[in-house]
């Protein structure tokens, strides 16, 4: 086998790798130094934004967009070193041919980049602020191009694509200084409601931290199976997730305490069980009950209807 020609191409190609070192040196230096510049622009752009506005996302945004411009630029000037037939002009060519094969590879990342300088723009929350998202609450960490972070109230994190935030519902805790609480409270159907009401009131407006204004209130919800369910409400600031809890604990304790001090029941739910077949001939008898099975030999108890009614005893 003649390797002669083989033998030739490597040279060939070492000889121009040879010719290619000085460039490519060159060419790292050049891009060592552009990513150093990109972080003190990035560092720049960041002072002067927080200088002039007052929006933190927006200095976030910005700062990360002169980043990776300045990133861009040192890869574009760093190719065009080590290759001089390289151009800008054939780059731009090169991607409209595979344009939009690059489009749907890369749709949910250009999706949720589009998604990110938009919340960054228009702050619909900014960092540090308490929000929903479906099933997950906490406090947002970090608001990045790509996704946001959150910190749930049991220590966890978690990371949602900028897309699915910016197209559903969010639930803002902290978007306003005030938040109201609500908690259902059950009296007794024989228990006077205006006084509990008045109570549970008295109750809500010790409570350190609840504000005066807007003022507590009281209002009646539902004749329950078992009670006459009232509603407090109340409000507080700050409307932090911790306060939240802290003030319900506070709230609750004191209406409890008011409500069992005065002689206000606080009914609970009950059922009365009748097995198959049982009367009150029979009610506590477990040998004369038939619970569903068939009657035995001997007597069989009484039906309701058969049982005459108690005859009230005489006045002395």
């Amino acid at each position: 086998m003649d390797f002669s020609l083989a033998w030739q191409k490597l040279h060939q190609i070492g000889r121009d790798l040879m010719l290619a070192l000085p460039n490519i040196f060159f060419g790292l230096v050049v891009l060592v130094v552009f990513v150093l510049g990109a972080r003190t622009v990035r560092s720049l752009v960041g002072r002067i934004t927080r200088s002039r506005s007052q929006r933190e996302s927006l200095a976030r945004l910005l700062s990360r967009l002169a980043y990776v411009a300045t990133l861009i630029l040192g890869v574009l000037v760093t190719a065009t070193i080590i290759l001089p037939g390289f151009t800008p002009a054939s780059l731009v060519s090169a991607l409209g041919v595979s344009g939009i094969a690059i489009g749907f590879a890369f749709k949910d990342i250009f999706q949720n980049f589009l998604a990110g300088i938009l919340l960054l723009l228009t702050e619909p929350f900014t960092i540090g602020d308490q929000i929903k998202y479906k099933d997950f609450e906490g406090t947002v960490e970090d608001i990045q191009t790509r996704a946001t972070t959150i910190k749930t109230y049991d220590g966890r994190r978690v990371i949602i694509p900028n897309a699915e935030i910016f197209t559903n519902a969010i639930t803002v805790n902290t978007a306003y200084d005030k938040r109201r609480l609500q908690y259902d409270v059950g009296i007794g159907y024989g228990d006077d409601i205006a006084r509990a009401r008045q109570l549970i009131l008295e109750a809500v407006r010790e409570v350190k931290g609840v504000l005066a204004d807007p003022a507590p209130d009281a209002l009646v919800m539902d004749l329950a199976e078992s009670s006459v369910n009232i509603r407090a409400r109340w409000w507080i600031n700050p409307p932090r997730q911790a306060d939240v809890l802290d003030a319900q604990d506070r709230v609750l304790e004191a209406i409890k305490n008011k409500l069992s001090a005065a002689g206000i029941d606080l009914p609970y739910p009950t059922r009365q069980i009748l097995f198959h077949n049982q009367t009150e001939a029979t009610d506590g008898h477990r040998r004369q009950q038939r619970e569903g099975w068939p009657a035995g030999p001997g007597d069989v108890p009484p039906a309701r209807a058969q049982v005459p009614p108690p005859t009230e005893a005489a006045p002395e």
